[in-house]
């Protein structure tokens, strides 16, 4: 297994690469970029040229671009003046953006800086921000962390009883009218569900009775503890609900169908023979064969919930987390917040594969990677 994992963490380098350098180069041909952000806010919003050009004692730098030493995880950008929200600007003014952005440099230069920078786990600066993009990330994760925990936690404690049930139960009124409600859980996308939670629950259209913002009530912050807490579990209801109904379907039936391959198993039928109760068959016998793939699975499915189907519920409960974040990035296009998420998001979807391999050899010691050609 040793031998496994090594093999595996070598992979995670160039997987990595191949992924950033992708994105970065996708990211080249993209319309917009932030020097044109910052070009249009200049035109569309009246705000004074002095803040640019250093005009009346201002400093020659604009809304938080990148240190100079760090890795700015800079996109694509053209020459001077081929910018559309340029018109009507000193090219001398427009220079001066790139250079504070880092877009003065070739692609391939501000690419090989950004991977200098991620060895050292340096992200550079948010370039709107004007905050370090690690601080930004730990700051935003926790939010994150807690509502993907919270609802995998949920999911499994669901899933599990209800996937054995329908197994001991196949074929039965249950088993039918169970399926019918997953089906109905698998169609309907967990963004749809949080909308439809927000108008019938939030006082969108019937009830208010659960808050539509945020994580916290205001005034809530010298409040004791169990009150803290309480108001905390008020605000997760709907968006751990929306995650949940999303994501329950899928494991349900999963481990339905393993139990349901179990039982039909010939080690089964001998326990039954040898007179083994029913419940000593499917929880001392069936239960950990079963459960190898679902439980296994856990790190993977917490990934998944954490950095994918988390992002448009935080959107719509406007959750101040790793899922805004990136979204409002994407917006603003601030590039060195969206490749740093980018990475570490990859990171540890990568690192949290092995670690579900690792598990699958606690709970099966049978299973041998090593023997795997």
């Amino acid at each position: 297994m040793g031998a496994y994992l090594l093999r595996r963490l070598f992979l995670v380098v160039p997987t990595l690469f191949g992924i950033i350098l992708i994105n970065f180069a996708v990211i080249q041909f993209a319309p917009g970029g932030p020097v044109e952000q910052m070009l249009a806010e200049l035109r569309g919003e009246g705000q004074t040229l002095g803040r640019i050009t250093g005009e009346g004692g201002g400093e020659v730098r604009p809304a938080g671009p990148p240190e100079r030493g760090g890795a700015d995880a800079s996109g694509g950008a053209g020459p001077v003046g081929s910018y559309r929200g340029a018109q009507g600007l000193d090219p001398a003014i427009v220079a001066e953006i790139e250079r504070a952005f880092g877009f003065d440099k070739p692609a391939h230069v501000r690419f090989w800086e950004m991977l200098s920078g991620y060895l050292r786990f340096d992200f550079g600066r948010s370039l709107f921000r004007d905050r370090p993009v690690v601080d930004l990330i730990f700051e935003k994760m926790p939010v994150s962390v807690s509502l993907g925990l919270w609802s995998t936690l949920i999911i499994y404690l669901v899933s599990i009883p209800l996937g054995i049930r329908k197994a001991v139960r196949d074929g039965s009124r249950f088993d039918v009218w169970s399926s019918g409600v997953v089906l109905v859980g698998y169609a309907i996308p967990g963004f749809l569900f949080a909308i439809l939670l927000v108008v019938l629950f939030a006082g969108g259209s019937f009830l208010q009775w659960f808050p539509l913002r945020g994580l916290a009530s205001p005034g809530m912050d010298g409040a004791p503890f169990l009150a803290r807490a309480i108001d905390y579990a008020w605000h997760m209801v709907l968006p751990t609900l929306a995650l949940v109904i999303g994501g329950f379907a899928g494991l349900t039936m999963l481990t339905k169908n393993s139990f349901l391959d179990e039982i039909n198993k010939q080690y089964v039928l001998t326990a039954r023979a040898k007179g083994a109760s029913e419940t000593r068959v499917l929880y001392g016998h069936v239960f950990r064969n079963a459960m190898l793939l679902i439980i296994a699975g856990f790190p993977a499915a917490f990934i998944g919930i954490l950095f994918t189907g988390a992002l448009l519920v935080e959107i719509i409960f406007s959750l101040d987390g790793l899922g805004l974040l990136g979204f409002e990035s994407a917006l603003r296009r601030d590039y060195p917040v969206m490749f740093g998420t980018l990475y570490i998001f990859t990171l540890l979807g990568l690192v949290m594969q092995i670690v579900g391999d690792f598990t699958y050899t606690l709970v099966d010691p049978r299973i041998d990677f090593e023997a795997r050609r």
